[in-house]
């Protein structure tokens, strides 16, 4: 209902004046929602999973980890919206729904007590400042590949978008701080050069526990999934467990 007054309202200010003022209307829109849900995010563990390619795969495998481990947790993509056993399909036709609904479903969260929230998070969502009022515990960067152009005007303000999650990690007052790169990728320096005190971790390719996914980039995403656990401390025969056990994603290389 917001979202449809927010749209009507600005579908009557002329379209230089409100990209003029369009920084400081998503900035409004995005503390006024952190406040509204008491800045949620700083009660509950945080992972956001970014990149081109791999974030809705990397998160439920992350997800899957997670609760191997015995953990309470909350889950946001491209596919759905979890929050501890209940779950529903994600219609809003977007990766990372509004603000004010990202602060609802991290309150949520909070007050179901889950332990852990795995957040697939955007470029696009970047622009509109939805990544902003989120205290972010870990960063997972897939990949990039030029997409998005037409949004973004050029690749180079595609990367920008991105690093600025790293950014917001790099902000966060939790300790620690964990950032996982894919090192195969060529952008891989840009996101790590944020924070000096960000645990950080390369990806490896000689260890890969055993899977039921198939595909050479579902390798690269169960290897994002197994270093953030790693870097979790959680334990290697939970993370073997886990990703043995994974069956795959709906919509994602399923057979029919």
């Amino acid at each position: 209902m917001l979202d449809q007054i927010l749209s009507k309202i600005r579908s009557q200010i002329p379209s230089k004046v409100f990209s003029f003022f369009q920084p400081a209307y998503h900035y409004f829109f995005s503390i006024t929602g952190a406040i509204l849900y008491r800045f949620p995010s700083r009660q509950i563990k945080i992972i956001a999973v970014t990149g081109t390619k791999g974030k809705s795969s990397t998160t439920e495998i992350a997800n899957a980890i997670l609760e191997e481990a015995g953990y309470k947790t909350a889950l946001s993509n491209t596919i759905r919206f979890k929050i501890a056993d209940n779950s529903e399909d994600n219609m809003y036709k977007m990766s990372m729904p509004g603000r004010f609904f990202v602060q609802r479903f991290i309150r949520k969260a909070v007050k179901a007590k889950c332990d852990y929230i795995v957040l697939e998070m955007t470029s696009q969502g970047t622009m509109q400042y939805r990544h902003k009022f989120l205290d972010l515990n870990a960063l997972v960067f897939t990949n990039l590949s030029p997409e998005h152009i037409e949004s973004h005007g050029s690749y180079e303000n595609y990367v920008q978008a991105k690093l600025e999650i790293a950014k917001e990690l790099s902000r966060s007052a939790k300790r620690p701080r964990i950032m996982v790169v894919n090192g195969d990728d060529k952008e891989n320096l840009k996101f790590l050069a944020f924070d000096s005190e960000v645990k950080k971790s390369f990806t490896i390719k000689d260890k890969i526990p055993e899977t039921q996914l198939i595909g050479e980039f579902n390798k690269y995403n169960v290897l994002a999934a197994v270093t953030l656990a790693r870097c979790l401390s959680i334990n290697e025969e939970i993370i073997k467990k886990a990703v043995a056990n994974f069956k795959g994603i709906p919509g994602r290389v399923q057979f029919i």
